[in-house]
């Protein structure tokens, strides 16, 4: 029986870890600018994308130095 205890709270502290780990290094790429406001060293790219869930056109900007892409919305004209 504490066999079987031991077991399963094993797998708990497992699960637990894993999901603290994953919380902690959660991929935070996709970064959605409220402000509108286009930091230094970004560039705008041509891309466009509709949000699937607020219905939102957003540009792209990419930072060719280190990789990271934004999305900022775009007004419609």
């Amino acid at each position: 029986m504490k066999w079987i205890v031991g077991y399963y709270g094993v797998q708990i502290i497992i699960v637990v870890v894993l999901i603290i780990v994953s919380v902690l290094f959660y991929d935070k790429r996709y970064k959605q600018r409220k402000s509108g406001v286009v930091p230094k060293g970004f560039v705008r790219t041509e891309e466009v994308n509709v949000d699937p869930v607020t219905q939102e056109m957003q540009r792209v900007y990419y930072n060719p130095g280190t990789g990271e892409r934004i999305y900022i919305r775009q007004e419609i004209k």
